[in-house]
């Protein structure tokens, strides 16, 4: 083994486990990066090592414990090459055409991987040629923990879902949202043309006060108090009529962007509700809480203050400068010297704060999600006292919201001050300048305070102008991110001209039904037909698409091969909301949302009477339970109903369903979740519930299918079986094979039963 003087440098972030392995086998040199695999040859779960150094390749299998170590030094006949198939990466070694090492890996090491290749071929190419390189080590990222390269910015693995960096052109797409309120916005712009020029008109009055009042006077001269009446009274009236133009703009600005803030919110949550389950399945709830609210209002603030600012500080910019050149040309000149290079300052600065805003909204929306995910289930925290690791991860959250936050003010405090020094400079060349073209007696005294008046006001504006391209780019980056979601086209489309069925039977005919989630196929060739009126009990394996199948039903993901036709009509055929109204769907897991009894069983038919929705309690046996409560069905259930039984949550949601009256009734798993006297409760509710409709019915307890009129037997998304249960018992196949696993674990159940 090994002296600690000559054990190798373990980079920041480097496995815990694998440190003392490693660290007492390389020696001195120094590791490039490293792929931690968790599966073996054979496919099972397991631990080993890949790590390159300055000119080798090891490999550590077998665990950190007692590693079998094998190396290969890095030659021009050494290859690594990488693959993925399945959702399992492959690393292979290759020499001479001839393959002599391969490990797998899952895919949530496909960062690490492509370091790992990328590094084998840099390290390689310097030992074969030469060329000189610095390879620094590698370190993760503190949100995610994956691999950092650090010739980039930021973590890939957090980048990732930005397809397209934010552009300040993005902005220019919020006009959707502007045009129909283009008149007022015309107005406001006049408005802030007048009151500009309002502004423009004190420092012009100050040469005749100058020249023809007070520097006379200095001479001997009375003072013409007729005059200075009209220049004062005119220095007054412009700055009234300034302020009056001023804040009729202002308000009148600042409603137009409520409205356009107001119809983004509502255009962008209606295309979300619009959007199929595949998408909501890739995001965060956190995450588009933080879109719709953050950066509407970013950008609510943007076009009410800032836009109006930006605005006005071109027009003031673009006034003063005609009036300076109309003035004396050469001093004006002189003025605007510092313009250029405060512009490449924006230009420059302007990309690096775009891309940093837009990850400071990545970063925020994490900590958002972290209380998004812990404040609904706050119960689960508590019940396996995981407050402290919660408060935790909302910890590393924010503090990663803090480091990057610091980085972008480090960057915006240097530019800030030197646009103000630049500015400071300007003035004073124009002071400089300025008493130089006084002692040639080339301008007045009068001449040159106006300049400095009006140069006080082209520099603030340019100032004001330059800090405004922060909130400009953040503007940006949340117009990009709202973009993303108004962008994104549901994988479940309106037909163009949608079938409408004069009256729904319910007859469903599954024709060649085939579909994947990513590349895992789900449902494969799958044909089945239901009856109108009939009750078809689901059942197999976890894992072997009868949700999917009941979820392709409903139209929340549409089939890749094959069609599902209701009465005759491909269901894409017709309207969504229309075909789902037929549909009556009660969950294992049912969900209320906030509010009263009455609300939450009138939810898919708000105009109910209330005798109706009495009558739909009534037939889910919900309505004695619902007289105990205090308010009766004026009750509030709580957030997603905390204040109910699973029971009670159960029969309101198959009150629910019965109060629209639907043709075809998807349950699922309606009775796991409930204890055998609730069981009984809901079977009644559901039996109630059934009559006249097409029933699809998904349970795992096979005695809860035993009113079904036929079982359908799925195996990995396909069916391998059907007929009633006494035809399907005779058989002895898959169904008989699963009621007796039922029946023997049931019979164990009850002999672990403690005797009374």
């Amino acid at each position: 083994m090994s002296s600690l003087k000559e054990q190798a440098e373990l980079p920041s972030g480097f496995p815990p486990a694998w440190r003392s392995a490693v660290a007492s086998r390389l020696g001195g040199s120094p590791i490039q990066a490293w792929l931690e695999l968790d599966l073996d040859a054979q496919l099972r779960f397991g631990a080993g090592l890949l790590v390159v150094t300055a000119d080798q390749l090891w490999a550590f299998e077998g665990g950190p414990d007692q590693p079998s170590l094998r190396n290969w030094a890095l030659d021009q006949e050494l290859k690594l090459l990488c693959s993925d198939h399945n959702g399992v990466g492959l690393l292979e070694l290759v020499q001479d055409r001839q393959r002599i090492g391969a490990w797998r890996y899952t895919l949530g090491g496909h960062v690490q991987a492509n370091r790992l290749l990328e590094q084998f071929e840099a390290r390689r190419e310097f030992l074969l040629h030469g060329k000189p390189m610095q390879l620094a080590p590698l370190s993760l990222c503190q949100q995610c923990k994956s691999p950092l390269d650090p010739d980039l910015d930021e973590c890939e693995v957090c980048a990732r879902v930005i397809h397209t960096p934010p552009s300040t052109w993005t902005l220019l797409r919020l006009w959707r949202f502007a045009h129909p309120y283009r008149w007022q916005l015309l107005s406001g712009f006049l408005l802030t043309l007048a009151a500009t020029a309002a502004t423009l008109v004190p420092p012009y009055l100050t040469m005749p006060l100058m020249d023809q009042v007070l520097i006379p006077y200095q001479n001997g001269q009375p003072i013409d108090t007729v005059l200075v009446g009209w220049l004062l009274g005119g220095l007054f009236g412009s700055a009234l009529l300034a302020w009056a133009l001023g804040w009729i703009k202002t308000y009148i600005l600042a409603l137009v962007s409520e409205r356009i803030g107001a119809d983004l919110r509502t255009t962008t949550y209606e295309h979300l509700l619009k959007l199929s389950l595949e998408y909501f399945g890739g995001r965060r709830t956190g995450d588009l809480m933080a879109r719709i609210g953050n950066e509407t209002d970013r950008i609510n603030v943007f076009l009410s203050l800032h836009l109006l600012d930006f605005a006005t500080d071109v027009l003031m910019i673009l006034m003063t400068a005609g009036i300076l050149f109309s003035i004396n040309p050469t001093l004006a000149l002189a003025t605007l010297l510092p313009l250029p290079f405060i512009g490449w300052l924006i230009h420059a600065v302007r990309d690096r704060l775009r891309t940093g805003f837009e990850k400071i909204d990545r970063v925020w929306s994490e900590v958002t999600s972290v209380l998004a995910d812990t404040i609904p289930g706050i119960r689960v925290v508590k019940a396996f006292a995981q407050e402290d690791r919660e408060a935790q991860r909302f910890r590393d959250a924010n503090r990663y919201n803090l480091e990057v936050n610091d980085r972008l003010n480090r960057l915006w405090s240097l530019f800030s001050p030197t646009v103000s020094l630049l500015t400071e400079i300007g003035l004073l060349m124009v002071w400089g300048f300025g008493i130089w073209l006084v002692s040639k007696d080339s301008i007045s005294v009068g001449v040159l305070t106006a300049f400095i008046a009006y140069i006080g006001r082209f520099y603030t504006r340019l100032d004001s102008m330059s800090r405004i391209v922060s909130v400009t780019q953040k503007a940006a980056s949340g117009a990009k991110r709202i973009f993303d979601i108004l962008d994104h086209v549901s994988s479940v489309p309106e037909p163009a001209q949608p079938v409408v069925l004069p009256r729904m039977r319910g007859k469903i005919e599954i024709r060649g039904a085939g579909f994947r989630y990513g590349n895992r196929a789900v449902i494969r060739d799958l044909d089945l037909t239901l009856n109108e009126g009939e009750m078809v009990g689901l059942v197999g394996h976890s894992g072997s698409g009868k949700s999917t199948l009941v979820n392709l039903i409903c139209r929340f993901y549409d089939l890749a091969e094959g069609a599902i036709l209701v009465d005759g009509t491909d269901i894409r055929q017709m309207g969504i909301a229309d075909y789902r109204r037929h549909i009556g769907l009660v969950l294992q897991e049912p969900f209320l949302f906030f509010g009263t009894i009455a609300e939450n069983i009138a939810y898919g038919k708000p105009d109910a009477t209330r005798e109706e929705i009495v009558a739909a309690a009534r037939a889910a046996h919900a309505h004695d339970f619902i007289l105990r409560l205090p308010l009766g069905y004026d009750s509030l259930v709580g957030e997603r109903g905390q204040g109910l039984s699973g029971g009670e949550r159960q029969r309101i949601s198959i009150a629910r369903a019965l109060l629209i009256d639907p043709r075809i009734l998807i349950l699922d798993e309606a009775t796991s979740a409930v204890d055998t006297e609730t069981e009984k409760e809901i079977q009644r509710a559901l039996d109630n519930l059934v009559k006249g409709r097409t029933t699809i019915a998904i349970a795992h307890r096979l005695s809860t299918l035993r009113k079904a009129d036929r079982l359908v037997v799925m195996d990995k998304g396909r069916k391998v079986e059907e007929g009633s249960h006494d035809e399907l018992m005779a058989r002895e196949g898959a169904y008989y094979r699963l009621y007796q696993a039922q029946q023997r674990q049931a019979e164990a159940n009850r002999d672990m039963m403690p005797d009374e």
